[in-house]
């Protein structure tokens, strides 16, 4: 444990002596962090583009980069934080359905139909900017209590996943809304199950398969539903109408249950967002899960990068992107550029989402959907050939099924559960 201890252990004054001390290396190690800044910039407002897929056609290029393993392992980093920002801002502006399907809306949606979208935005801001001030403290304490834990959850991890499964069941309100919610965890698991292991033919070679799934799970469905909306209303001010303790709260909910999924496979973002919330005093409504589930999102990124470092596991897309590329674990490297990307992030989503709000909503809404819809079909042939589109095709049909009985769409993260729990 002391071992453990010392090895995580950051002295922010070495580091700024570091940084110091040699002003061009740390003129060059910036250039590639804004790089990553810049990159995450432009893969977050895809829509459709997992970040995932972003490390992997990162990891691919990287050989390529002229510059060492470590500075190109900061600008990963640095990419995929700003990511876990801004793909926020594309989930609120896509999709709106009309008003009448308000109460099967997605949370951040909700707000945007209530035109509060900007509040949503900032309240988006506010989870991931907070997650990442809280994980870095969160992150040495954490780490080594799930290095103690790690062995036991991992030889019952089927009895921990399904024991959230039924949670996320078990709390839905209706006997239909289950029955829903199972025939959606199911078929989404039966779609993991039979194609995640599959490397199909592509014109990109740092495919996969989770591009279609996801995007004809998460995305399809909702651009489909949203075809007869009218698109992003007109949006009132940014003020946030939730009080400081609140966004704290959530937000700290946020940052321990991004631990949760930098730690265990398969757990998503929304997965812990409803965990936590479950446990948060009072209720938050849509509000409360914008900045929780945007708060998991970043802290993700941060204890993901501390499980790399004390475990040897790669929880994330980028993780695995940083050993692929021998990108050596240089825990103060990276959590400054990691603290620089989501000072970046914050500072775009704010100035960026307002702007991709009102732009969208001055687009024909129809045309705007089918238009992303094919994106997401063009992204899939991208990353998975002719094989992704059809798997696309069929992952948005089974994406259809929870709303269609009043069950949350968090059950479809069974394309990742259902696999692990398997042992597949």
């Amino acid at each position: 444990m002391e071992a453990l201890g010392a090895r995580l252990a950051l002295d922010p004054t070495s580091i700024a002596a570091g940084l110091t001390a040699d002003p061009t290396g740390t003129a060059t190690a910036l250039a590639f962090v804004l790089g990553g800044v810049a990159l995450g910039t432009v893969s977050g407002l895809v829509p459709g583009l997992h970040v995932n897929n972003l490390a992997l056609l990162l990891a691919s290029v990287a050989p390529a980069v002229p510059g060492p393993p470590r500075l190109v392992g900061a600008a990963m980093l640095a990419a995929g934080v700003v990511h876990s920002f801004l793909d926020a801002v594309p989930a609120l502006a896509l999709g709106v359905p009309d008003a009448a399907m308000a109460a099967t809306a997605l949370p951040g949606h909700r707000l945007v139909i209530a035109g509060r979208g900007r509040e949503a935005v900032r309240l988006s801001a506010l989870g991931s900017g907070l997650a990442v001030a809280l994980a870095v403290p969160l992150a040495v304490p954490v780490t080594e209590g799930m290095t103690v834990a790690y062995p036991t959850v991992r030889a019952h991890l089927p009895l921990v996943l399904g024991s959230a499964v039924a949670f996320l069941l078990l709390t839905e309100g209706t006997l239909r809304a289950v029955a829903g919610g199972l025939a959606g965890f199911v078929g989404s698991g039966a779609l993991g199950y039979a194609t995640l292991d599959l490397s199909p033919a592509a014109p990109l070679d740092a495919g996969g398969m989770l591009t279609p799934l996801f995007a004809g799970l998460f995305g399809a469905p909702v651009l489909v539903e949203a075809l007869s909306g009218s698109g992003v209303p007109e949006q009132d001010d940014g003020a946030i109408a939730v009080s400081r303790r609140t966004v704290a709260v959530t937000a700290l909910a946020g940052s321990l249950a991004g631990a949760v999924v930098g730690y265990l496979p398969g757990v998503s973002a929304a997965v812990a967002a409803v965990v936590a919330l479950a446990f948060v005093p009072g209720s938050t409504g849509a509000r409360g899960f914008v900045v929780t589930t945007s708060g998991v999102n970043t802290a993700n990124t941060i204890f993901a990068l501390f499980a790399l470092a004390a475990l040897g596991a790669p929880r994330t897309g980028v993780m695995v992107a940083l050993q692929e590329t021998r990108a050596p674990v240089n825990l103060p490297l990276l959590l400054a550029s990691a603290g620089l990307a989501g000072v970046a992030g914050f500072v775009l989503v704010l100035g960026l989402g307002d702007r991709y709000l009102r732009i969208v909503g001055s687009l024909d809404n129809a045309r705007l959907s089918v238009g992303v819809l094919a994106l997401l079909a063009g992204l899939s042939w991208l990353f998975a050939g002719g094989v992704g589109v059809a798997i696309f095709g069929v992952s948005a049909l089974v994406g259809l099924v929870p709303v269609q009985f009043g069950a949350r769409r968090v059950h479809l993260m069974g394309v990742l559960l259902g696999p692990l729990i398997l042992g597949a």
